[in-house]
């Protein structure tokens, strides 16, 4: 079941499926598949169809760093480890919010878990409970590791907290309010105008990979129709819509089945 074939039909989910699947599931509010390339969503998926296989202590929701991200990612390695589930998991792929690196490993995820106990699932799962549980954990263990810190700081520095004060009243007596507030919202503006930039080249950046996406995916169906997929364009070019990677073998292979039955002079 690990190893599901591209033209599996669990490849053939639809963005907003899937979306609603995960959403009703696990009670979140994802709008897309981008927001859960931080693997936390991955990992309560493991959590809901395996309860108590996943250490959701471990699982950070508030990933927002490759960093944090990868820790999560781990967590959810070692679970298909222990699971004997033969998945790699593409995480420098993930990372990066690729859509359709996502996408594809979603649509495995909702395959595997509907496959486990013919997609039932526990009528005793609480995903929100799970979530906040790890919420409560990680803020504990936060504040804990905070007053250790000013413990320890205040003990080698009794006089820190005194010496802070006057500093920061030296600075704020040095300081023009009124400046301060001219520059603060210059900044803000400037902010708030590359911000808005960049969220219009990101919709632009969006905009023109569905629509590239959407003409593949046409492509593709295109050479699915019983008549025409043994046709060699049609293998050939599927050659290259399958190809693991970007290899430059793709198109020389899509070629070879060509010239080998069709006269291509």
């Amino acid at each position: 079941m690990a190893n599901i074939g591209i033209m599996d039909s669990a490849y053939f989910v639809g963005r907003n499926e899937l979306l609603t699947w995960i959403n009703a599931r696990l009670q979140l509010n994802l709008t897309r598949i981008e927001e859960a390339a931080s693997g936390a969503v991955q990992c309560q998926m493991m959590d809901m169809t395996y309860p108590g296989a996943v250490p959701m202590h471990k699982v950070n929701f508030d990933a927002k760093t490759e960093y944090d991200m990868i820790q999560n990612y781990k967590v959810l390695q070692d679970v298909f480890n222990k699971l004997k589930i033969d998945k790699h998991i593409e995480v420098n792929r993930l990372v990066k919010g690729r859509p359709l690196d996502n996408l594809e490993f979603l649509q495995w995820m909702k395959r595997y878990c509907e496959s486990v106990n013919g997609g039932i699932m526990n009528e005793n799962y609480n995903p929100l409970e799970r979530r906040s549980k790890v919420g409560r954990e990680r803020n504990v263990k936060s504040s804990q590791r905070t007053a250790k810190s000013l413990q320890t700081n205040n003990y080698h520095n009794p006089g820190l907290g005194e010496g802070i004060t006057k500093i920061t009243g030296i600075k704020q007596g040095r300081s023009s309010p009124v400046m301060s507030g001219v520059n603060s919202s210059a900044e803000i503006q400037a902010l708030s105008k590359e911000v808005t930039d960049l969220k219009l080249s990101n919709d632009h950046l969006e905009k023109e990979r569905d629509f590239y996406f959407a003409k593949l995916r046409d492509i593709e169906i295109l050479c699915q129709i019983p008549d025409l997929e043994d046709v060699p364009m049609a293998v050939a070019v599927k050659k290259i819509l399958y190809a693991a990677d970007a290899r430059e073998s793709a198109l020389a292979e899509a070629q070879e089945v060509l010239s080998d039955n069709v006269d291509v002079n």
